[in-house]
């Protein structure tokens, strides 16, 4: 633990869907003075995504869905192009990933390859994302996929060109920070 930091109170101020605090601590600053300060961190768990590609074929799977906050903050639709992703719910990250591509997209994935894990928004939530990475083909569709309708989810597959999905980044159309991490990442290292 940090010696610099301790925590004097932590309040729940919403325990709805996710959990809300609000944390006061003591920090000591570079010059040695103790401040007080006060923040909120949205915890919600860590989460893994996956962008799957097909190198053959030259595309990527990816999902469209509404986001709520997306809508609140300007986007028209509130329709999000994405990587499929989904929090760990107690998994580890592999396991988690492959259950929900298969979910999502309706791929079986037996291989992945994690590439890295990143804080989304360190500023006002907790969350890890464990990043990952997968070859899959037309022999790997077992379902549908779209989620669950018990979690209300209503996914829309995509299989996109990956030379699509650069040009969908870079206008505008895939606005999502994982999403493009990953779409980059494909492009630096040549898996398509």
């Amino acid at each position: 633990m940090n010696p610099d930091v301790k925590i004097v109170q932590q309040e729940v101020l919403s325990d709805n869907w996710y959990r809300l605090n609000k944390i006061t601590f003591d920090y000591r600053t570079a010059t040695g003075e103790w401040q007080r300060q006060a923040r909120e961190a949205y915890d919600r768990g860590n989460g893994a995504v996956i962008l799957l590609y097909n190198k053959m074929a030259q595309t990527v799977v990816l999902t469209r869905q509404f986001r709520m906050p997306t809508y609140l903050n300007g986007n028209e639709t509130g329709m999000l192009v994405e990587a499929c992703a989904g929090l760990l719910d107690k998994d580890n990250p592999e396991d988690c990933i492959k259950r929900e591509a298969e979910e999502e997209t309706g791929y079986r994935v037996s291989e992945v390859k994690k590439i890295f894990e990143a804080y989304m928004s360190p500023g006002s939530v907790t969350e890890i994302l464990h990043f990952f990475v997968a070859e899959y083909t037309k022999e790997m569709k077992i379902g549908a996929g779209g989620g669950h309708e018990s979690e209300h989810e209503n996914i829309e597959v995509l299989e996109v060109a990956f030379a699509d999905a650069l040009q969908m980044m870079a206008n505008g159309q895939i606005r999502d920070a994982k999403t493009i991490m990953l779409l980059q990442y494909a492009q630096l290292h040549t898996l398509l």
